[in-house]
C-alpha cells in the first residue's frame, strides 16, 4: 500500500488521514499531545477559517482549530 507522507496544514479539506509524528517541542507539543494528537489518530479536515490562519479538524469527536504554522510541524499519511 503506497502512503503519502505529508503535513497536516496541507491535508485536503473533507479528507481523514493518520497522525504519523510531531515535529514541535516545548508546550506547544504537550498542548497537540492532550488534545488527543498521537501517533496514528485519525484526524479529519473540516472547514478553513476565512483569514486563512486557523484550520478546523476533527479528531476523537473533538472539533479543535489548530494554526496553519502549528499544523505545519504535524506529520501525517494517508
Amino acid at each position: 500500500m503506497n502512503q503519502k507522507i505529508d503535513t497536516l496544514n496541507n491535508l485536503p479539506l473533507n479528507k481523514t488521514a493518520k497522525v504519523k509524528s510531531l515535529n514541535c517541542t516545548g508546550s506547544i507539543r504537550r498542548r497537540l499531545l492532550d488534545l488527543g494528537l498521537v501517533p496514528d489518530s485519525f484526524i479529519y479536515a473540516v472547514l478553513d477559517s476565512p483569514s486563512g490562519g486557523l484550520r478546523a479538524f476533527s479528531i476523537r469527536g473533538t472539533l479543535i482549530a489548530i494554526r496553519n504554522e502549528d499544523s505545519s510541524s504535524i506529520e501525517i499519511y494517508y
